[in-house]
């Protein structure tokens, strides 16, 4: 009877040191999460369109996130929530104290507006929809002139042109390539795309010779930076050593309007301008030579054969060639 008593002691005294050993454990465990494992540091790596601070709101985003292995854990076992023109994200320890998060951005190239939702449709590489949204992304650019009607997510865009797609999609990766992305594509009518940088419109012409050609824009843009007018490209090709740059008409007057110095500008000569310009005909309270009235210059005199006088304006046209050539309205420079 005694022994039985000493056996369950041996085992009630081997169960409760047991158990204090994995209560101590425990507790030790919970300190070191409790202590240790205290953000301090957050690593965000490959976002483009959301900044670092962004990505750690959404991340560290409910009152547990203060801890390091809870948010490790909690993005390692669960679903995280959809983050739009967000693929994915991961996080991972570097250290109890560091976490790092690694944003893997949809590739997304340009955007339409559709006017059927009231929102801009974005596309990836492939022409297909990976976002629908009423916010605009910086540096991704407008598609204006072509369009569709409605998009289905995570479907190609179904645009009205036939076979635009794929040269639009060849000329935005390209301009990503070469990190040229302007802020808006625009289809003329003839279905030849321009360019916008602020002020610069580039005109791209046929898309023949494409990675040349942009390669061409990156090396001349620098140098007409802050002016205004057009780029052309339409006919270059590796073949041609000159690109054109027409400056916009921005300081010219136009007829009929007034100059800064408040006078009108005068279209032709013998006009009125001020008190200036004025021509009196001799002959009204003016004698001349024999005392006969002079007929008034302008008014038709007969030349040497009794012929009316040219016009100046007829005699002396504009040259051709000069910067306000009616198919160069602007002042153009070679590069």
């Amino acid at each position: 009877m005694k022994r039985e008593q000493k056996r369950k002691k041996k085992r009630v005294k081997a169960v409760m040191t047991v158990f204090l050993v994995l209560v101590s454990v425990i507790a030790a465990a919970v300190l070191i999460v409790w202590n240790v494992f205290v953000v301090k540091k957050v690593v965000v790596e490959g976002n483009e369109f959301y900044s670092a601070q962004q990505i750690e709101r959404m991340v560290l985003d409910d009152e547990y996130s203060w801890n390091s292995l809870y948010v490790y854990l909690k993005y390692r076992l669960l679903d995280e929530e959809d983050v739009p023109f967000v693929d994915m994200l991961t996080v991972t320890l570097d250290d109890p104290r560091t976490l790092r998060i690694h944003v893997y951005e949809k590739g997304i190239l340009g955007s339409f507006y559709i006017s059927s939702i009231g929102q801009n449709a974005y596309f990836d590489r492939d022409g297909f929809v990976v976002e629908t949204s009423v916010e605009e992304i910086a540096d991704v650019p407008r598609i204006t002139g072509i369009s569709c009607d409605e998009v289905v997510l995570y479907e190609k865009l179904p645009l009205r042109e036939p076979g635009v797609l794929g040269g639009l999609l060849n000329l935005t990766q390209t301009l990503k390539k070469y990190e040229l992305l302007p802020e808006e594509i625009h289809y003329e009518d003839n279905l030849e795309p321009t360019l916008s940088y602020g002020d610069i419109r580039v005109t791209m012409g046929a898309l023949g010779h494409l990675p040349q050609k942009v390669a061409r824009i990156s090396a001349v843009l620098p140098q007409i930076s802050g002016m205004i007018g057009t780029l052309h490209m339409e006919t270059w090709t590796p073949d041609t050593t000159d690109i054109v740059f027409e400056r916009a008409k921005t300081e010219s007057t136009p007829s009929g309007e007034e100059s800064p110095d408040g006078m009108e500008e005068s279209g032709g000569e013998g006009e009125p301008g001020g008190d200036e310009g004025v021509e009196t005909p001799r002959g009204e309270g003016e004698s001349g030579g024999g005392g006969e009235p002079e007929t008034p210059r302008g008014a038709g005199e007969p030349g040497a054969e009794g012929e009316p006088e040219t016009p100046r304006e007829a005699e002396e046209p504009q040259e051709a060639g000069e910067s306000d050539a009616a198919d160069t309205p602007g002042d153009g420079e070679s590069f």
